[in-house]
């Protein structure tokens, strides 16, 4: 039995394809990105990869007909911390190019049997929930039913990674109902996904599938056993430089820290640096601390703020250090072999802007790849 194919857009280092795994077939994949287009290449070969703009894309670049279209379009865009420009934002609009091209499959007759769109869990939000109005009302236009789940990575990686993945599904290609369910359960369900739904005119609610979408396996790795003994590329702090994230806690987080000490045992966590406002709203910088063995959710590193700080409690002393890019890599569920960058900030832009593969990997299991498999066990027997 022939692989499954896949488009990949936005591919970046291509972890939807990591997660996707061995058992897919990629013909094509695109981003922009010159730095991620060359970890790519490393870890993917040259064959299928297109870089740059996907508004100069042509359908005549795409090869066959893909079982799957993968989307993880920008999400600076649509994220609580960025401008709010949403889809009419210069990244995150890049999704109206993405979807002429799929347009443009549909008048070839060479249109998906299924879609995802991956993205920021403020995708739901954005404008008032219009941004993710106009989606679903893009995807029904040109008839997809579909649905959507919250899936935080936490759930499979020591990583807090909650992202929206909008599953949709050609109309013409059945849908067993065992993969359907009259509501949404949790943990794939949330208030903003549920309140996104209700705000769905009637006509796009009448497309909406509530995937059914098995449990997630139990996780048994926790941050520490993904830390590196002797990490490449980074440096633990001095002394005064640990003392000085201190300086900048909460009481709160202090307390964090003074409890790990007095634990009677060894404790790994981690620390980011973010902007909170004073009682007199005065912006001011601080360090909030987590010991609970997972990690922050990785981000780019707009700036030293946003790169993940470990913390190391020992025989009472408290060590810190800045995330080495293969423990970021670790907390995506990339395998040791994938080639980073050398450079230790586009290795953390590459992870950080990625999906956790083995969340593509549990969507394919459960959903993609039994609705591929119903369909074309349908048309076998209808012949």
């Amino acid at each position: 039995m022939q692989k499954p194919s896949f488009y990949e857009f936005f591919a970046g280092g291509g972890m939807a394809r990591a997660g996707l795994g061995g058992g897919w077939r990629c013909l094509f994949a695109n981003d922009f990105d010159v730095k991620k287009s060359e970890s790519y290449r490393a870890n993917w070969g040259d064959g299928e990869l297109v870089a740059g703009d996907v508004r100069k894309i042509e359908t005549s670049a795409l090869p066959g007909h893909a079982d799957l279209v993968w989307a993880s379009f920008p999400c600076q865009d649509l994220s609580l911390a960025g401008g709010g420009a949403g889809l009419k934002g210069e990244r995150s609009g890049t999704f109206w190019p993405f979807w002429d091209i799929v347009k443009k499959l549909r008048e070839e007759d060479r249109h998906p049997p299924l879609l995802v769109l991956e993205n920021v869990c403020g995708a739901l939000t954005s404008h008032g929930g219009k941004d993710f109005i106009a989606i679903c009302d893009a995807l029904a236009k040109k008839d997809y039913s579909f649905g959507a789940l919250v899936i935080d990575a936490a759930l499979f990686v020591p990583q807090s990674r909650p992202r929206l993945f909008i599953v949709a599904v050609r109309s013409d290609v059945s849908v067993p109902s065992s993969l359907k369910t009259p509501d949404a359960a949790p943990p794939w369900r949330t208030r903003a996904l549920q309140t996104a739904f209700e705000r769905l005119p009637e006509e796009l609610r009448e497309r909406w599938i509530w995937w059914r979408l098995a449990g997630p396996p139990s996780r048994n790795a926790t941050f520490a056993d993904l830390v590196e003994d002797e990490p490449i590329g980074v440096v633990w702090h001095t002394r005064e430089e640990t003392l000085a994230l201190l300086a900048k806690m909460s009481d709160v987080n202090r307390a964090k820290i003074e409890a790990a000490k007095t634990s009677g045992r060894g404790m790994i966590g981690t620390l980011y640096r973010r902007t909170r406002y004073a009682a007199d709203g005065e912006k001011i910088q601080r360090a909030e601390a987590r010991f609970d063995d997972i990690a922050g959710c990785l981000r780019t590193p707009a700036g030293g703020s946003s790169r993940q700080i470990v913390l190391v409690v020992e025989n009472g002393r408290l060590l810190s250090r800045l995330m080495s890019a293969r423990e970021t890599a670790r907390l995506m569920g990339l395998p040791d072999d994938y080639v980073l960058p050398r450079r230790y900030n586009d290795a953390y832009h590459l992870t950080g802007d990625g999906v956790v593969a083995p969340v593509v990997r549990h969507l394919a299991a459960h959903i993609l790849e039994p609705v591929l498999s119903f369909s074309s066990g349908l048309r076998k027997a209808a012949a």
